[in-house]
């Protein structure tokens, strides 16, 4: 009998934060502006807070918006979510709690939070990050385990896995290796942020500002993107399309120090070389 290969689709979602103050503090794009921008070059939507506005204009031009949240309490799960549906997402990446809140009052938000979800007919994901009760693997796992013994279900999460690369210093070229616990819970995922990282930077250039990439960048990519994207694909049994979003923070953010190049034509670049390594992670199924 033929092996089931079910068809898988790849969705790159411009992070609105690479558009800050852009192209100039004094003078950036306007919503329309923006939205036409991103959608010149090739993204299929844009990642982004609950702005209606923006919502409307990549409505508009045929673009999705995929939303970007914290959420600290049960009280404000389901309310913060319909912000969010009424901006026009489905999928939403929610940062969740305090880097000090314990697992069992975590588990408490993360349950409002899908909860609320499957009433408003959306997906929230729990990101793995900094400063939230997700912010190394242990405390990501221990939750995720806590929630599949508590309700005999996977917990939707979204991994940026540039955090925990630099809490657990973790260097080339074992990237996935060290990175890829509870692979289960990655292959379910819908919503995954791609932000190239070393063991002691959480954000690295995609170029070197002439056209050249960055030898970190391809590093990242051949040790890191494309084993994670062909372990998702290979994970699949149905109909699957992920959402993808070369996370790049602008300067002043934290994240692109000064010496890095134009963030948005990076982020440009780092969707072709994301779509890319997606393709030869569906011809390695």
């Amino acid at each position: 009998m033929a092996k089931f290969r079910p068809k898988l689709s790849i969705k790159m979602m411009a992070a609105d934060w690479s558009l800050r103050d852009y192209p100039s503090e004094k003078r950036p794009w306007s919503v329309e502006a923006k939205v036409k921008k991103v959608k010149e070059a090739g993204f299929d939507g844009m990642s982004a807070g609950a702005d209606p506005a923006l919502g409307r204009a990549l409505a508009k031009h045929g673009l999705e918006l995929v939303g970007g949240v914290d959420v600290g309490s049960v009280r404000a799960a389901e309310p913060t979510l319909k912000r969010f549906q009424d901006a026009g997402a489905h999928h939403v990446n929610v940062q969740l709690c305090d880097h000090d809140t314990s697992t069992a009052d975590a588990l408490k938000v993360a349950r409002a939070v899908i909860v609320a979800g499957e009433k408003l007919g959306m997906l929230p994901a729990i990101e793995v990050h900094r400063d939230t009760c997700t912010e190394t693997p242990e405390k990501a796992f221990a939750l995720a385990s806590a929630y599949e013994k508590r309700y005999k279900k996977k917990l939707r999460m979204n991994f940026d896995h540039s955090h925990p690369a630099i809490i657990k210093q973790i260097r080339p070229p074992a990237y996935w290796n060290a990175l890829s616990g509870r692979s289960d819970i990655w292959r379910m995922s819908e919503l995954i942020h791609f932000r190239p990282f070393t063991g002691s930077h959480c954000q690295t250039p995609i170029t070197d500002g002439r056209g050249k990439l960055d030898r970190d960048f391809v590093l990242w990519r051949d040790g890191y993107l494309v084993p994670a994207l062909t372990s998702w694909a290979k994970g699949q049994r149905g109909a699957r399309t992920l959402y993808a979003v070369p996370e790049l923070g602008p300067q002043g953010s934290g994240y692109a120090l000064a010496c890095f190049p134009d963030i948005w034509k990076d982020a440009i670049i780092a969707k072709d070389e994301i779509k890319k390594a997606w393709t030869r992670a569906l011809r390695a199924r």
